[in-house]
């Protein structure tokens, strides 16, 4: 085998990476999404179902801060609070604020700002190829994900 297709194997595995959360019962990946107050997507980060919630928002912070450097306030759920992730979000100057069930809530129940990304995420799935993670690449399920947001910020634009 040549140098060529070592380089392009070794890419592709990478490229295909799935992983297990078994907390959460999930095979394969995890979409972190970062969206305004409206549900326009911001950013977007996936990673294999292994890696932690709050190390895949870590990589989000940087990105909005090199994005958009004047959002300063980021709503998150209970996933979100760890040490790590917070001293981070001090250091690159944003207030998180992290959205919690009440003490002994049972089943489902609406968090104030929770449903943005929630929202988001029901818009996303209106898309058949991103009700399961179907495709084995990450790079082009992100751009499904774009794809998806795009379309539904177009259908929002021409029927107010």
């Amino acid at each position: 085998m040549n140098t060529i297709s070592q380089r392009f194997c070794s890419c592709s595995r990478r490229l295909r990476k799935r992983g297990y959360d078994a907390g959460k019962k999930v095979v394969g990946r995890k979409r972190h999404i970062a969206v305004d107050t409206d549900g326009r997507l911001l950013m977007v980060n996936l990673t294999p179902a292994d890696i932690s919630d709050s190390a895949g928002a870590q990589m989000i912070l940087d990105a909005i801060r090199k994005r958009w450097p004047w959002v300063k306030h980021l709503f998150a759920d209970g996933a979100y609070d760890r040490l790590k992730l917070m001293d981070k979000a001090t250091y690159l100057d944003f207030i998180v604020e992290i959205i919690r069930r009440r003490d002994g809530a049972k089943g489902f129940e609406v968090l104030p700002r929770g449903w943005v990304v929630e929202r988001a995420f029901g818009w996303m799935t209106r898309w058949r190829r991103l009700v399961r993670d179907y495709e084995r690449r990450v790079d082009v399920s992100q751009a499904m994900i774009f794809v998806a947001m795009g379309a539904n910020l177009m259908r929002r634009n021409a029927h107010p």
